[in-house]
């Protein structure tokens, strides 16, 4: 029987150690909502513009020399397929990368900017996992998965332990109440596992809010059949896995969904308050506290995972003259 490697906290903080000697902590910014001081992460000013390096570079380091040698392969539209190349390319190690065919141009191009070789397949027809284990066996490589690995988990927590550091020394106190974008949960139970005394939310966009219907029934709930096109093309998961699921259930993190129209307000929000840039999957966090879905609260950090978007679809969400309606107030930040 193949034992399954848990992740840990003591993986997280070890892979937080990692993680601060190699890059500088990601900003933590700050806003009014609600009359509450609200923390923002801004993982979508990681040098891939996503938290995925967090993982991969946990992950890859973790590799013998001779499994270095024989390279790595991952699947993923764009975010983790960064991590994995940008972490591959420090490492000297060769990545091949199964991504959608559909996948956002940027990520592509950035993706291959890296020096990944790329195998596109049909998100629709095809199983990216399965295509992704084919190749991993046919080369000996090692197969790193964007969220089903204890490493991978454990990497992605360190932007929970920086985070922490950083809430402390701006006098915000330790992170009282987490909300997060969640695909596969990856980011989700790293954070859980790094702050284990914080409560939890994690948020999807409609149709593809499985992680929500399965921490509510307690077992594992694929996305349904047909599900609703989004522009979160970063959290189109179908179906969770049971390390990540393990690690939330356990926790009794709750889970909420957000519209396509309630993500566009977030990213414009962001882009008004914060001054960033915030792709759709990494908005939904903030879209959930926006449209009163999640009640301001002291303490409170909100994740923006990634900043990868299509400048022209951002460009329209952007100019786009939907009103923005939120139910808990948000002040603008003087200029």
């Amino acid at each position: 029987m193949t034992i399954v490697r848990q992740p840990t906290r003591a993986g997280v903080r070890d892979a937080a150690a990692k993680v601060a000697a190699i890059l500088p902590p990601s900003p933590v910014l700050t806003a009014p909502v609600g009359g509450e001081i609200i923390a923002f992460k801004a993982e979508c000013l990681q040098p891939i513009g996503a938290f995925k390096l967090r993982g991969a570079w946990h992950r890859l380091t973790a590799l013998d020399e001779a499994a270095r040698e024989k390279g790595v392969v991952a699947f993923s539209s764009g975010n983790h397929a960064q991590g994995v190349a940008w972490a591959a390319k420090r490492l000297g190690i060769p990545a091949v990368i199964v991504m959608p065919a559909d996948a956002p141009a940027v990520k592509r191009e950035a993706t291959l900017a890296l020096g990944a070789e790329i195998v596109a397949y049909d998100r629709a027809t095809e199983s990216r996992e399965k295509i992704a284990a084919h190749l991993a066996h046919a080369r000996g490589a090692t197969l790193v998965p964007s969220f089903d690995d204890a490493w991978v988990i454990e990497g992605q927590g360190s932007a929970g332990i920086e985070a922490a550091a950083q809430m402390s020394a701006m006098g915000l106190g330790a992170p009282a109440q987490i909300l997060t974008p969640c695909g596969g949960g990856g980011l989700a139970a790293g954070l859980a596992l790094a702050l284990p005394d914080a409560e939890m939310t994690v948020v999807e966009p409609e149709g593809w809010d499985d992680m929500r219907r399965s921490l509510e029934s307690g077992w594992i709930e694929p996305v349904g059949p047909n599900p609703p096109p989004t522009a979160c093309d970063a959290l189109q998961t179908k179906e969770v896995s049971p390390l990540t699921f393990g690690v939330l259930a356990n926790r009794g993190v709750a889970g909420l969904a957000v519209s396509e129209a309630e993500v566009r307000a977030a990213q414009r929000w962001a882009a008004r308050n914060l001054r960033v840039v915030v792709e759709p999957g990494g908005a939904v966090a903030l879209a959930a506290l926006l449209a009163g879905k999640a009640e301001p609260k002291a303490g409170m950090l909100v994740i923006l995972s990634g900043g990868n978007v299509d400048p022209a679809a951002y460009g329209v969400v952007l100019s786009s003259g939907e009103p923005v309606r939120t139910a808990a107030r948000a002040e603008e930040n003087p200029a």
